[in-house]
């Protein structure tokens, strides 16, 4: 895909990966927006299906203490519509309870299942170590989807005798190629993705979730700023902005059983 700039050191080279399926995994609505929606706008673009699965409902969110019983409603909604902006048609929940994710064998073996079932060239997740410089990119809920599908993707999805029933359900093992973290660590960020053309329609799809938004203005300041951080830091023209994940080769051309 022509939209990406990789670093020297990035593991991906998207001229020639062939990717049909990337399957997106977060804590809450509207975390996919804030870290992958340029990248996710350039795929689906590209004739790329983007599924997303969120984790819980994001109940815990927002700040009218008045309309509070029906955030979950409310949250969901703006996430249709910001998932349609960028070429997102098929999001799934798990309704786990915000803020109190926890890394479980329930919730992975929903991950595997759903994996399983797409089969997906890229798992696009949250990135399980904290990020020091920028906290709040590390709630513990973003954590906790790091560490569930960090664990989830190796070894139990490609092991056939991990969760047996999902097998015995038709739902065969998968070895996934690629795991694509973002939220975690700047030194960790071994590719960049060039989102230049891809901006606007990411701030749009950001403002949807209006609900979580206080100051519109700063929020806007805050990500393109980010953005052009991330653009001079792939090297890229002048004004140009970028998104950064740590990508990880899972099964590759070097990769052996249990190794």
């Amino acid at each position: 895909m022509s939209t990406d700039a990789t670093s020297a050191k990035s593991p991906f080279n998207a001229s020639t990966e062939r990717v049909e399926r990337v399957l997106c995994f977060t804590a809450h609505p509207d975390d996919i927006d804030f870290g992958a929606a340029g990248t996710i706008a350039a795929w689906t673009a590209a004739g790329v299906q983007v599924s997303y699965c969120i984790m819980t409902d994001g109940d815990a969110g927002g700040f009218d203490a008045d309309d509070h019983h029906a955030i979950t409603d409310t949250r969901t909604e703006e996430q249709r519509r910001a998932a349609a902006i960028v070429g997102v048609e098929d999001i799934h929940y798990l309704h786990e309870r915000d803020g109190y994710l926890e890394v479980n064998h329930v919730v992975m073996k929903q991950v595997v299942k759903l994996i399983r079932e797409i089969r997906p060239q890229i798992v696009l997740a949250m990135h399980p170590e904290r990020n020091w410089d920028r906290i709040q990119k590390s709630h513990p809920d973003h954590l906790a989807v790091g560490e569930i599908i960090t664990r989830a993707v190796y070894p139990a999805l490609e092991n056939p005798f991990a969760y047996p029933e999902l097998a015995e359900a038709g739902l065969e093992a998968y070895k996934l190629p690629w795991l694509w973290l973002f939220a975690g660590p700047e030194s960790r960020e071994n590719h960049f993705v060039d989102v230049t053309g891809h901006v606007e329609q990411k701030l749009e799809a950001i403002r949807v979730h209006a609900s979580q938004h206080p100051d519109l203005a700063a929020m806007e300041r805050t990500v393109r700023g980010m953005l052009g951080h991330n653009g001079r830091r792939a090297r890229l023209p002048e004004g140009s902005s970028a998104e950064a994940f740590h990508v990880v080769s899972v099964n590759g051309s070097r990769t052996i059983a249990g190794f």
